[in-house]
């Protein structure tokens, strides 16, 4: 076991390297969806802004990336001294220890409360292929391991219901990837890469058990869990070899030479009999199944009238690692107004303990991010990205109708709120009022060098000066 914690500990080191390279790039490949429930429940997610996306499995017992230590691609560093089929042994074994007795959503969802999120994203199933939820079609399951017994063995019930509590949107993860399948990485063959490990052209029968097993677990996910708003799908390699276009080409992932179809068409169909209008968001597979974006660890460089979704963590990995460094309640702020000024959501990643805690340090600074949000959410939810979103470090965005815009000045060492503030563009109507949100008298301001140009109050600049950022809000018709 010395040679598996030295493992570990190089394994999380690289993890933050990996994360950066898996942005997945935009195209003009976006179909906003035909179907009106569907085009309505998007819109709603819309104007939600902020969620959560919770990674909690096996590999929280250890504390190490989620998943892809079991994976053997270049980029994984493992101990030399550890053989590969012991460590996947080791790896398999954890399913005896994991026993998350302190397992509480409810402090889940009151801290996404707390943080001002609108919905979440949860893990039913991560590519170890270990499902969070009682499936009856896996063995390999949390309620079939020593929390068996507990009264909340079903996990994703009780994490969901724990947020429909707090009135959020409901998203299930589920990755397309099952390495613990032997229909997906059967053992008559090694496991080279990420990808399903046999030629399926030649063994049509066990790829079909997969589809087959894919299906009955999603029908399982849309329709014994309450209300589904989200079914997240993960694992964009297992796709159809004719979507893999050069942008997928260049993130360098391993493509198989012939498809890796799920029939996407008969599962979206059946996912929304269950749940009509449910947002189906088939990762980085462009078309009519992935209703939305979702750039990970980053966020583009322009604005996007299209919908999409940066997915990016709290601290420097996915699910919970030892002495992770989190990031600070202001830097989340600034990435939260960037994105939702180029017209997209933020999903803050946080990863719960092994026990099936937050940490208090993530509990804090969620609470801090939610106390900015309280004064300026009328400037972050609701609203819509506009062509000129940004001068220097003030980001704008518009209310939907268009009439009001909201202008939100970051502040920080390298932004120092100052006496005048100023910005180009976005000029507000002749005769409007600007308002600093949480403050009631208006400003004086007027249009110099082209400029609308603001006099700042002494007493409410020294207010405010400690802020991360703050809120103008003004009409422009």
């Amino acid at each position: 076991m010395k040679s598996f914690r030295l493992f570990l500990l190089i394994l999380f080191s690289v993890s933050g390297s990996f994360a950066q390279n898996t942005l997945h790039p935009s195209s003009n490949l976006y179909e906003y969806p035909k179907d009106p429930l569907v085009a309505q429940k998007l819109e709603h997610w819309r104007d939600q802004k902020f969620g959560m996306i919770i990674h909690w499995g096996l590999y929280a017992v250890p504390g190490i990336i989620e998943s892809w230590s079991i994976c053997n691609e270049d980029w994984i560093t493992r101990d030399s001294s550890s053989r590969y089929d012991d460590y996947k042994k080791w790896y398999w074994g954890l399913s005896e220890k994991f026993n998350p007795t302190k397992f509480n959503p409810d402090q889940w969802a009151q801290a996404a409360k707390n943080a001002g999120m609108k919905y979440v994203v949860f893990t039913t199933k991560h590519h170890d292929g270990f499902n969070m939820f009682d499936t009856q079609f896996s063995d390999f399951k949390i309620s079939n391991g020593p929390f068996k017994e507990n009264p909340k063995a079903d996990v994703a019930k009780f994490v969901f219901d724990a947020f429909r509590k707090q009135n959020m949107m409901i998203g299930a993860y589920y990755s397309k990837p099952d390495w613990h399948s032997q229909y997906f990485w059967w053992d008559l063959y090694a496991t080279p890469n990420r990808n399903v490990n046999y030629d399926i052209r030649k063994h049509p029968w066990r790829w079909n058990q997969f589809i087959n097993y894919t299906h009955k677990q999603i029908d399982e996910l849309t329709s014994k869990y309450g209300n589904v708003d989200i079914l997240w799908l993960d694992g964009g390699w297992v796709r159809p070899r004719s979507t893999v276009t050069d942008e997928v080409l260049a993130w360098g992932a391993p493509i198989p030479d012939f498809d890796q179809e799920i029939n996407m068409s008969k599962l979206a169909e059946k996912a929304r009999k269950n749940q009509p209008g449910i947002l189906i968001v088939d990762r980085t597979v462009h078309g009519e199944f992935e209703n939305y974006r979702t750039p990970e660890q980053a966020v583009p460089k322009g604005m996007s009238h299209d919908p999409w979704e940066s997915c990016i963590t709290l601290g420097g990995a996915w699910g919970y690692v030892p002495n992770d460094q989190f990031k600070t309640s202001e830097s989340v702020i600034h990435l939260l107004v960037e994105i939702v000024a180029k017209g997209g959501n933020l999903l803050l990643g946080v990863g719960p303990t092994a026990e099936g805690l937050l940490l208090d340090e993530q509990i804090k600074k969620l609470e801090e991010i939610g106390n900015w949000l309280k004064i300026n959410g009328e400037g972050i939810y609701e609203t819509r990205a506009i062509d000129n979103f940004k001068y220097n470090s003030t980001y704008f965005t518009a209310s939907k109708d268009g009439k009001q815009i909201y202008a939100i000045q970051l502040l920080g060492k390298e932004n120092q709120l100052t006496e005048t503030v100023q910005w180009e563009g976005n000029e507000p109507a002749k005769n409007s009022k600007i308002y600093i949100l949480g403050e009631e008298k208006p400003l004086k301001w007027e249009i110099k060098d082209g400029k609308v140009t603001i006099k700042l109050p002494i007493k409410i600049g020294q207010t405010l000066a400690s802020q991360p950022a703050v809120v103008f809000k003004y009409s422009v018709n």
